[in-house]
């Protein structure tokens, strides 16, 4: 939790609870890692992470690791993502860039990631159905190796961090929050949470079968927000793709912007839907003070009182906005120079919205709700 006197503080104020909410994206997974060291830098350091899909493995980085060694962490797993690449890129040289990430997605696609996926030695329509080698392209076996070396998921389950991994159930589709404050962690909820289908496989838990949480909300920003209701609440969040953007171009472009749209967090509802319950909720407060005495003791209307109040408020939005020159394979081109690009601009973007006034848009949804686009 950020310190009363630190920057953090000073520019969003100070909350009993800060949260860092962190979406999938893949490769632009190193982006969210950059602002969370630009915000440990300004004094914050959250009690509680979530996160779906890569924003999962970040967020279990975090809090399965003291605050002293996080950053280092988070550093050894995107240095064992990255594939190493040319020295980048002087003047006209540039135009070349495009063709070596496409190239390194290629690669990535080809031959996997180390320590993170291979692909399997027959395709999937050669493996017997039912079978995990049936129903995706890739083995993230590598992946478990990962995490346990990087990972301390006894640290995780002493629950000095909430963690909250979003996942979706393969069988009935709904959204699922695997939390340490409700139950064990382990390695196989943060490799749920990053199942992507079809390229990784389902991950079984209990006997039930879970993909990748973005593929039914890839931003845990509202399990936050439910669960913290009556919570004075810092929380940050950080996106990987942007839904707003410019009309595309040509074809690369229509799947880029599909892919951003797609996945993006859907701001703009959430602004809404924050504004309208707050509304409704003031309205319940107003019309419940109205009742006779003998009514505030009713179980119905107290029960209703604990809804009409809530506490404070306070969202901080990050998006990532930075052009690799990946095109729409953005999210699985993981070059050196790529991911370092991405943690700088992350760094760089908790730093400008520090230190320039325009970058901290403020809009006051009421009775201490408020929100900052920060980019």
């Amino acid at each position: 939790m950020d310190s009363p006197t630190s920057p953090v503080s000073l520019h969003w104020g100070k909350h009993e609870r800060t949260v860092l909410v962190i979406q999938g994206g893949g490769a632009l997974g190193a982006y969210q890692a950059g602002v969370y060291m630009g915000l440990v830098e300004n004094g914050m350091e959250a009690d509680w992470v979530a996160g779906v899909s890569i924003g999962a493995i970040n967020a279990a980085l975090i809090a399965g690791n003291p605050p002293e060694r996080r950053l280092e962490r988070l550093h050894e797993f995107w240095n064992r993502m990255s594939t190493p690449t040319p020295i980048m890129f002087p003047g006209a040289l540039s135009m070349l860039r495009p063709m070596v990430n496409r190239a390194h997605a290629g690669r990535a696609a080809l031959f996997g990631v180390p320590g993170f996926f291979v692909p399997r030695p027959l395709p999937p329509a050669l493996a017997p159905d039912g079978s995990m080698a049936a129903l995706s392209y890739y083995d993230t076996q590598p992946l478990v190796a990962t995490l346990t070396d990087l990972i301390d998921f006894d640290l995780i389950n002493q629950k000095h961090t909430r963690l909250s991994l979003g996942a979706a159930n393969v069988k009935n589709g709904s959204s699922v929050y695997f939390d340490n404050t409700k139950m064990r962690i382990g390695p196989e909820h943060v490799m749920a949470s990053s199942a992507l289908p079809p390229a990784f496989p389902p991950v079984e838990i209990d006997g039930e079968l879970y993909w990748d949480g973005g593929i039914v909300s890839n931003s845990p920003l509202t399990y936050v927000m439910d669960e913290a209701y009556r919570s004075d609440v810092l929380i940050f969040q950080v996106d990987l793709f942007s839904g707003v953007g410019a009309s595309p171009r040509n074809l690369d472009q229509v799947v880029e912007r599909h892919k951003d749209i797609q996945y993006a967090s859907k701001q703009r509802v959430n602004i809404s839907r924050l504004q309208e319950f707050e509304e409704t909720r003031a309205a319940l407060a107003r019309l419940i003070d109205k009742l006779p005495a003998a009514l505030q003791s009713d179980p119905d209307v107290l029960r209703l009182k604990t809804r009409s109040t809530r506490g404070e408020l306070t969202l901080v939005h990050f998006v990532n906005q930075h052009d690799t020159a990946s095109s729409y394979f953005k999210d699985c081109e993981f070059s050196a120079t790529t991911v370092r690009e991405l943690w700088s601009a992350g760094q760089h973007d908790v730093r400008a919205s520090m230190t320039r006034p325009e970058l901290r848009q403020t809009i006051e949804l009421g009775h201490g709700l408020r929100f900052y686009d920060a980019t």
